[in-house]
């Protein structure tokens, strides 16, 4: 009698790999300010307001009292300051910075968003945003006056750095981009894009030619 025999299976084929190994390497990129650097960030005592009046609904609404403006506690808490007491700058400006200035170049900003990062040398001590310290400058008062929302005329007083410098450490994607492509990407950050209030690349105005800065 005949026995049926089992075929053998085919080979599995072999799966082609297209995709290369993540190649992410790091460079640190000293800058020093061409222009006043002005910083601003948002004070917790705002933000306690602001919960306060939240919290309150309704009821808060009538009962506002204006109070005397303290332009040294303006001051003071519109600094980024880390844990450790050194002043800084939010990390996300040079990176916001960097993809915006890839409009000049021709560089999809979608996928610029994926190619770099900048390190933190530490966070801020009051809302632990990422910081880059500032390595030179001393914060004065800048005194100015601006337009709110409603249209009302106000003054507002923020830390100004008039010399300043920075290290930044970054993190990229060799296979995205080269790290002549990402000094040249910083320089036009520097050039033409600014960090800070009254950058030339503020979504807001014009700017003021704030936060301007060189490679060393």
């Amino acid at each position: 009698m005949a026995t049926a025999t089992k075929a053998k299976a085919a080979p599995a084929a072999e799966e082609a790999i297209s995709i290369k190994a993540p190649d992410f390497r790091r460079i640190d990129i000293n800058i020093r300010g061409t222009s006043p650097l002005v910083v601003n960030r948002f004070s917790a005592k705002a933000i306690e307001m602001m919960r306060a009046t939240q919290e309150a609904g309704s009821s808060a609404r009538g009962k506002k009292v204006r109070e005397p403006k303290d332009f040294n506690a303006l001051f003071e808490n519109a600094k980024h300051i880390s844990a450790e007491g050194w002043e800084g700058i939010h990390a996300a400006a040079f990176r916001n910075g960097a993809i915006s200035a890839c409009k000049t170049v021709g560089v999809k900003m979608t996928h610029a968003k994926l190619a770099f990062s900048v390190f933190a040398d530490g966070f801020d001590k009051v809302d632990g945003a990422p910081l880059v310290r500032l390595t030179e400058g001393e914060a004065e008062q800048w005194v100015a006056p601006t337009r709110n929302a409603t249209g009302v005329v106000d003054l507002r007083c923020r830390p100004m750095y008039r010399e300043w410098a920075a290290v930044l450490r970054m993190r990229y994607d060799a296979g995205m981009f080269s790290s002549t492509d990402l000094v040249n990407l910083i320089s036009r950050v520097g050039l033409q894009v600014g960090i800070g209030e009254g950058r030339p690349d503020s979504k807001a105005s014009a700017g003021l030619g704030f936060g301007l800065f060189e490679i060393i």
